[in-house]
């Protein structure tokens, strides 16, 4: 039965659900939000809203880290996004969770706040969230400075969720030269067929980030 993806070729959760389909050729239909019909059936599978989710047969996944972790155990390929020895795959499991929520989530605060009327923003919640971002850029770059991937020499999880996560953050807040092998794990990211082909796909939409998409990317 076809797999489908849920999503918006603009959101950084989507991307890091396409990057695995795109790393393994794994078949599925895209069921792009910019279709009415599409935002439709999404809040019948899912009330939240919030995508990406992936219906295969009778399932449905919700979030992007589910969607690779389901790929991984029922559909998996050459590439394996989830190591089998327990303990790589927790070191892949806890990175993932350190670009979403201290990566992805201030970034997203970010543009959520320039979203709102001018009356309503949080200028606090905002440079806490800037903080965080450069917390987590000491962080990361200290860790990259000795790696090719985000947990050694194989692409994983984890580099599926820093791809966007990175992108994003540095159009948000940009990474500063200090963090040199931050950029350049970066750069590497969107050299990666996979997370190009993310990047190309949803050019056409870059009007929708509020803050102004930069052209260097």
């Amino acid at each position: 039965m076809t797999l489908e993806l849920y999503g918006h070729r603009f959101s950084s959760y989507t991307q890091k659900a396409l990057i695995a389909f795109y790393e393994n050729e794994t078949p599925f239909d895209f069921m792009d939000l910019e279709e009415p019909a599409n935002n439709a059936a999404l809040e019948r599978l899912w009330p939240m809203k919030r995508f990406p989710i992936l219906v295969d047969g009778e399932r449905t996944i919700l979030e992007a880290t589910g969607v690779i972790e389901h790929l991984a155990a029922v559909r998996p390929g050459p590439v394996a996004l989830v190591p089998g020895d327990a303990a790589a795959a927790v070191e892949v499991r806890m990175l993932d969770r350190v670009f979403d929520n201290y990566v992805g989530t201030p970034q997203g605060d970010i543009v959520v706040n320039a979203i709102r009327p001018a009356e309503a923003r949080d200028a606090y919640g905002e440079a806490q969230s800037r903080a965080m971002l450069e917390t987590a850029y000491a962080w990361l770059d200290q860790r990259m400075a000795s790696r090719q991937w985000a947990c050694g020499e194989a692409f994983t999880m984890a580099d599926c969720a820093a791809a966007p996560h990175l992108f994003y953050a540095d159009w948000t807040h940009r990474i500063a030269d200090r963090f040199a092998a931050l950029k350049a794990y970066r750069a590497r990211l969107l050299a990666r067929p996979s997370f190009a082909r993310c990047v190309d796909d949803a050019r056409p939409h870059r009007s929708y980030f509020p803050l102004g998409a930069p052209q260097r990317d």
